[in-house]
């Protein structure tokens, strides 16, 4: 597994660092991504549903899936911040395995929802004939996947699996 994610001066082995550290690197780089991608993807897909509707390819249902995907990311967000990062944190690893077990599960609903996305969009794929606009949709949604799954990845491969006394060695370095 790549424990080595690009910071802001090179590859960091996140594993090395405090778990404070990769928490506020997770927010920072990663849900404000998040929180300012997906409103500008659910504009493009709807002005792409209603401008080639009836079309080989528009992605109908696109904007309402991706709204609701929002709201599900953000109360997860949500969670991450307020509850488990500063649970984390703080050392306290055994009553966070609940909150762990609870953002694992929905780690795996995020990415069937990342997979629904694709199958809609042909892989978020354009085809031949899309505007401009289906053009930048798909390759907004490329990037949102594409971060997604390093986000989930870091946060499964890494934060959660950081054992009691590496995270208690880390916190306090």
């Amino acid at each position: 597994m790549d424990t080595l994610v690009p910071g802001r001066s090179g590859e960091i082995d996140w594993r090395r660092e405090p778990v404070s550290s990769l928490t506020g690197f997770i927010i920072e780089r990663f849900h404000a991504a998040h929180r300012a991608q997906l409103p500008e993807l659910i504009q493009l897909a709807r002005r792409v549903e209603v401008a080639h509707a009836g079309k080989d390819g528009c992605p109908v249902g696109l904007a309402d899936l991706l709204e609701a995907f929002n709201q599900e990311l953000e109360s997860h967000m949500t969670k991450e911040e307020r509850v488990l990062f500063p649970m984390l944190a703080q050392g306290a690893r055994s009553q966070a395995r609940g909150p762990i077990s609870v953002m694992r599960y929905e780690h795996r609903h995020h990415a069937e929802a990342l997979a629904q996305i694709a199958s809609l969009t042909g892989g978020m794929t354009a085809p031949a004939h899309a505007c401009a606009t289906w053009q930048r949709l798909c390759e907004g949604l490329r990037q949102f996947d594409e971060d997604l799954n390093r986000h989930l990845q870091l946060e499964n491969d890494v934060l959660f699996s950081l054992d009691s006394e590496v995270a208690e060695g880390a916190q306090n370095a």
